[in-house]
């Protein structure tokens, strides 16, 4: 989800360090009150899963002005360029490679079909939205919607690709961008809930989840059969496995985006941003390092350090949220609201139909919606060992949402009357 500053900022606190040592506070107090075992927490964090709070608080922050998300580093480059694809690293290595591919074709199905539900949904939503307020949809806004189909297919990326492509009015973009953050977070915050719930809604719609228990089983008993004392020593090989690992991965990315930038067929499959390479490269050496003894490093904490980094990124993604923003633009709201619902009721309507777990359906989501930066947060919700197979959807979503978005576009275009 693109995300850009629009003016300079008057948040209370500015300095990112302080802003740091903030979002660590907060998640420590929310991790530490989600473990009491009795009285009011007890009963609070039945129904309000913590992960959401580490989200939340954070967009609360930012709304009300105590801090600007979209002004601090924290979120790039810090949590989503190095924290993120060292959590990948970390989380990959302690695979068990052959269960996640027991996980079977129904998975990249259902992430077909959210590319093409969001696809079908834009149509639906300017068609909608053409008899219930013309004016939404009235002069350029098809392009618009041209570059939040490119990030919610794809990415950040791929929207200002459509931006550029079809000449998108600044102003009409940096609304789209609005939209994007709102409806796209506020999804995300209810995928969030709702994996906390999974096992019940697996159980309603008679889901296999074979293959994704007896993943989280034999990970368990691996991390069990390996589990030691930490020692400074272990702990100093994971960091430099991960942040090796992580500068290795951007020391090749900067050089290999750049030689595919001139290559027609690359930037269509978005090789020419280094952010994939990163993501992509970081995520194969973790496999790479899952079939050798690194792997008997996830007994030492490896997979809890990769965790950590995690709820730190999902606490910076929170920092973007502003609620007050929601009622800035009611009809363009609607807009984006009547698209990812049609998107939801296509996706569930087929993974009831194939009896898929939830699982299926939030990583076919998200890693459309979201993009490689948060689906691997949503499936971490789940299991952390399932972390790097959201971001491997959602780097796949890079290669994938120019063409879909661009088709979009023209399609939206002729819908129009100007094309």
């Amino acid at each position: 989800m693109a995300i850009e500053a629009t003016a300079p900022s008057t948040a209370l606190i500015q300095n990112d360090i302080v802003l740091f040592g903030l979002i660590a506070a907060t998640l420590g107090v929310v991790f530490w009150t989600s473990s009491r075992e009795t009285g009011f927490f007890k009963k609070f964090y039945t129904f309000v899963p913590a992960l959401l709070l580490c989200y939340f608080i954070p967009g609360l922050y930012n709304s009300f002005g105590l801090i600007d998300g979209a002004a601090s580093k924290l979120y790039n480059p810090v949590a989503s360029r190095v924290l993120l694809p060292a959590a990948l690293v970390l989380l990959t290595l302690t695979i068990d490679l052959k269960g996640v591919l027991k996980l079977g074709p129904k998975l990249l199905v259902m992430y077909a079909a959210a590319s093409i539900s969001v696809m079908i949904g834009a149509f639906v939503a300017f068609g909608v939205m053409d008899v219930l307020h013309p004016e939404t949809v009235a002069g350029d806004t098809w392009g618009g919607m041209a570059a939040l189909a490119g990030s919610w297919i794809g990415g950040g990326a791929n929207m200002m690709a459509m931006q550029v492509a079809f000449d998108v009015d600044q102003t009409t973009f940096s609304q789209f961008v609005v939209v994007d953050v709102a409806v796209g977070y506020l999804w995300m915050a209810v995928l969030i809930f709702l994996a906390n719930r999974a096992k019940a809604i697996d159980a309603r719609t008679g889901a296999d989840t074979r293959a994704i228990e007896d993943l989280k089983e034999r990970l368990a008993s691996y991390q069990k059969q390996h589990e030691r004392v930490t020692t400074s020593t272990d702990l100093m090989v994971i960091l430099a496995i991960a942040f090796g690992t992580v500068g290795l991965a951007h020391a090749i990315a900067g050089p290999a985006s750049a030689w595919f930038a001139d290559v027609a067929w690359a930037r269509q499959v978005s090789l020419h941003e280094p952010f994939v390479w990163v993501v992509v490269l970081s995520t194969f050496v973790g496999l790479g390092l899952s079939l050798t003894r690194a792997r008997s490093l996830d007994g030492a904490g490896a997979s809890k350090i990769g965790s950590l980094f995690l709820y730190i990124l999902i606490a910076c993604i929170g920092m973007q949220m502003d609620i007050f923003r929601l009622a800035d633009k009611p009809w363009l709201l609607a807009l984006g609201l009547i698209w990812i619902l049609v998107h939801i009721v296509l996706l569930a309507l087929l993974g009831k139909l194939l009896r898929v777990p939830f699982f299926y359906f939030a990583m076919g989501s998200q890693s459309n919606i979201g993009g490689p930066a948060s689906a691997p947060v949503v499936a971490s919700v789940f299991h952390p060992s399932l972390a790097p197979v959201g971001a491997l959807l959602g780097a796949l979503g890079y290669a994938t949402g120019t063409v879909a978005a661009y088709a979009v576009g023209v399609g939206l275009r002729a819908m129009a009357g100007q094309g």
